[in-house]
């Protein structure tokens, strides 16, 4: 066998090994979920971070996307919105309660997040230790003999079950108004903490300039790159959901579509 010949075997091989390697990687750490993923009454725990202020939904069963996933117990960051003041008021009068969450996904930088639009609360009901009680009445429902025995569905839907807080309800769970931006000029920058904002653009009138925090999502993320790849601003025309949280407000971007001056028009 030839050197030549030796050589490109080997660089076959390590080529193999490494898509191999990679393969792998990629089945042990799922892709996150996709942005827009519809969060459609999914049941589970609020959690807080009291240091950075973040609350987290920690979800009881596995998300499938089209091709993304994400695992039973895992933990969403769930952004600043009016949907999470309201979630924030009702745990710290329930601080056991679990929630079914209403909302958006979405995905920035390899991690998701979720906006919420709508939640119901959910509490435990005990199920009270009736095996003393089954003694003394004698056999149990269905007897071994039994040709009619009760079908083992029907026996779970008579026990205990979760059920909604209906003196929350009363008091109204409907989110804070929020209102949609379209077709508004501007441009989207980052702070000095990190932070993205979009600064709505004057067209050379004379204003202070305004100011709105934006949430992660895949369309920040796309303007952020077409940012990064010029030396100069660039102006985008954006759509998205304004929401507020603490007195402060936020956008949801839906689109942000790069627009061209020509020069035409100052800052």
């Amino acid at each position: 066998m030839s050197r030549y010949l030796r050589i490109l075997i080997f660089i076959m091989l390590l080529i193999s090994s490494v898509t191999t390697a990679m393969q792998a990687e990629r089945l042990k750490k799922p892709e996150p979920l996709e942005d827009g993923f519809a969060l459609a009454g999914e049941e589970g725990m609020l959690s807080s971070e009291p240091n950075s202020g973040k609350w987290f939904f920690e979800i009881d069963s596995d998300l499938q996307g089209q091709r993304g996933l994400v695992s039973a117990g895992s933990k969403l960051e769930i952004l600043s919105s009016a949907g999470l003041e309201k979630l924030i008021a009702d745990a710290n009068e329930n601080t056991k309660a679990t929630y079914r969450l209403w909302g958006q996904v979405t995905r920035y930088e390899g991690r998701n997040f979720i906006f919420p639009i709508y939640f119901l609360p959910v509490v435990e009901i005990e199920q009270p230790d009736t095996s003393k009680e089954q003694q003394e009445a004698g056999p149990s429902i269905n007897e071994p003999d039994d040709d009619l025995a009760i079908p083992e569905a029907i026996i779970a839907k008579l026990k205990p079950r979760k059920i909604i807080r209906t003196a929350q309800l009363r008091k109204g769970l409907e989110l804070k108004q929020d209102s949609i931006i379209a077709d508004r000029s501007g441009y989207i920058t980052t702070q000095p903490d990190g932070s993205a904002v979009f600064a709505l653009d004057s067209l050379g009138r004379n204003f202070p300039e305004i100011l709105i925090a934006l949430l992660p999502c895949q369309a920040l993320e796309y303007a952020q790159g077409k940012q990064s790849s010029e030396l100069e601003q660039i102006r985008f025309k954006v759509a998205g959901i304004v929401t507020r949280y603490k007195n402060k407000n936020y956008m949801l971007l839906h689109r942000a579509r790069r627009i061209y001056s020509h020069g035409n028009f100052g800052r």
